[in-house]
């Protein structure tokens, strides 16, 4: 495969990936008032995975990891208005005032969101997993074929 066996590419997808992860955290935290969120921030974080994981530089491992806390960690936080006689799904904002940014609002929104993007990334990683990609990023010569 073209992606293991050209140090161009390979150099090219090291040199995108902390690009991509700036990114990816403009559209995490960015999500609230643009376009962008939890979700859209997963799909470009799943892409960076799935880019290393083809070329060999990574191994995509622990995707039922990944998968589990996002889980957990989203539906927490659309259950824990329940415990306060609130709806489910709803929004807690807290504000405070900094002495150099001024006023910062943050949301219990933020938190879901990060669930959200565990969720997708774990999505990515268990699709590279069932899809063999990690075969890909071996020498042809070696894999063993499914016949």
């Amino acid at each position: 495969m073209i992606a293991t066996r050209s140090p161009i590419v390979r150099l090219g997808i090291r040199a995108a990936s902390p690009l991509a992860l700036v990114i990816a955290a403009f559209l995490f935290f960015g999500g609230h008032n643009r376009p962008g969120g939890g979700f859209a921030a997963g799909l470009v974080l799943g892409a960076v995975v799935a880019l290393r994981t083809v070329a060999g530089l990574q191994r995509s491992g622990g995707a039922t990891t990944v998968l589990g806390a996002g889980g957990l960690l989203a539906g927490a936080v659309a259950v824990s208005p329940l415990l306060f006689g609130n709806t489910l799904l709803d929004q807690v904002v807290v504000s405070t005032d900094l002495p150099l940014l001024g006023t910062v609002k943050s949301g219990s929104a933020i938190i879901f969101d990060a669930g959200v993007t565990l969720i997708v990334v774990g999505l990515v990683m268990a699709l590279l997993d069932g899809l063999s990609a990690t075969d890909l990023a071996k020498d042809p010569g070696t894999r063993q074929s499914a016949s």
